[in-house]
């Protein structure tokens, strides 16, 4: 890619990849307190990182609730509550959609974007990013919120590949499944 000035559509003071805690909050920060001109990357179709992904029945946090909440923002703490001690996946993705929504940070995030690599360039000391969709971007800095459960792992079982019948994910939880009148094998521990 060739070097990039800071007028180009392409080209950021920050890139953050992820729009979970982590990446909502350093979109923030970097925007609204230093004054970058920020993007944001994520795969999925909207913010919650982990919370987004993980729809599986019974999902919730292992932690108490006080613990999901920015603390950067008072009147955000002020206007916003949890009802219980240990959060479900639906209350905790809500939360992060209204801070989202509170502060403005979707218009800065390109959602349904796989980062597919992003290496440092020292002779024009910026980052350059690609993404699943074939576009290149270039940063001065770049930020990492990917999280630690941001990519599914399958158990390498022999005959997986041949098995006919549904296989899910915790990770990739769809929304509408049904196990009724169906023999189900749980394969894992853990809290999923």
């Amino acid at each position: 890619m060739e070097s990039s000035t800071h007028d180009n559509k392409f080209h950021f003071d920050a890139i953050v990849i992820g729009a979970g805690f982590g990446g909502l909050y350093s979109l923030y920060k970097l925007r609204n307190d230093l004054g970058l001109n920020v993007r944001g990357f994520e795969k999925g179709s909207g913010v919650g990182g982990t919370w987004y992904w993980n729809r599986y029945p019974g999902a919730l946090s292992d932690s108490e609730s006080f613990v999901y909440c920015y603390s950067f923002d008072k009147e955000l703490l002020q206007d916003w509550d949890f009802d219980t001690r240990y959060v479900r996946q639906p209350q905790i993705l809500t939360y992060l959609e209204h801070v989202a929504d509170r502060f403005d940070l979707r218009r800065d995030i390109q959602f349904n974007t796989g980062v597919t690599a992003a290496y440092y360039n020292e002779l024009c000391n910026v980052w350059e990013i690609h993404t699943d969709k074939g576009e290149q971007f270039t940063a001065s800095f770049l930020f990492m919120a990917l999280g630690v459960l941001s990519a599914v792992n399958y158990p390498n079982i022999k005959g997986h590949e041949t098995f006919k019948g549904e296989c899910y994910h915790t990770g990739e939880w769809p929304e509408h499944v049904t196990f009724d009148n169906k023999r189900v094998g749980v394969i894992g521990t853990g809290s999923t």
